[in-house]
């Protein structure tokens, strides 16, 4: 039988987390496309579906739940 080695691995200290300091440009996009695509299905929702969609596609896509405004 094979023996398993462990090789520890001391953590790295100098590593430290991103200090909780939000971007504000973060949020305020995500606001301004769904201000956009509200604004765009009041006026017309028929003739801005396209529209619509492509903003929507852009929301799901670019702004996951794993994204965070801290990196």
């Amino acid at each position: 039988m094979a023996k398993v080695f462990t090789i520890p691995v001391p953590p790295a200290i100098g590593r430290r987390r991103r200090e909780g300091v939000p971007d504000p440009r973060y949020v305020d996009g995500q606001k301004l496309l769904v201000e956009a695509m509200k604004y765009l299905a009041q006026t017309d929702p028929v003739g801005n579906r396209g529209a619509i969609e492509l903003l929507s596609e852009h929301v799901r896509t670019r702004f996951r739940m794993t994204d965070s405004p801290l990196r």
